[in-house]
């Protein structure tokens, strides 16, 4: 077993995009699994010390999660993720925006344009990513933001909870 999993972690200013591949040590089907099914997705979807919470997820062409990061002090910073395309256990896509709790966008933010895609490389797991933006000053204030760290934080979330369902 590797010692360190990869994260490549890239900013492509002429396409305005994050691109993101990470090895996880788990079979495709659990890592689709932590990344489609609710009950998983709570459990690591937010930077510590937050917490996810969905009020209602319907991972489906044309579905909808909504969700909060909980801060420790209660805040809730809300989002929902719009599911534009989904291959089963290969590839989903879904736009990803700032609201509130009753999913009124933020109109200071935009959207985000998720693609990820899942493949199995020996052992390994492979998520490739790309996030998108309408706008080079969109992509930088999310990067400025601290999206790399918190996004980073999260998949070793996500490692601990794959590594214990093994």
């Amino acid at each position: 077993m590797k010692s360190e999993l990869t994260m490549n972690f890239s900013i492509d200013k002429e396409n305005i995009a994050v691109i993101i591949k990470r090895e996880f040590n788990a079979s495709l089907s659990n890592v689709w699994a932590a990344w489609t099914e609710v009950e998983i997705l709570d459990q690591w979807w937010a930077p510590a010390p937050f917490k996810s919470k969905t009020k209602s997820m319907e991972f489906k062409e044309g579905g909808r999660r909504l969700y909060a990061m909980v801060g420790p002090d209660g805040q809730e910073r809300w989002s929902f993720f719009d599911y534009s395309s989904i291959s089963p256990k290969t590839n989903f896509k879904h736009s990803s925006t700032f609201c509130d709790a009753d999913a009124n966008p933020d109109p200071n933010m935009g959207s985000s344009y998720w693609d990820v895609t899942f493949s199995e490389e020996g052992d390994l797991t492979v998520v490739d990513i790309v996030i998108k933006r309408d706008s080079l000053a969109e992509l930088e204030k999310v990067v400025e933001m601290g999206f790399k760290e918190g996004f980073t934080s999260t998949l070793k979330i996500l490692d601990k909870i794959l590594e214990a369902g093994k």
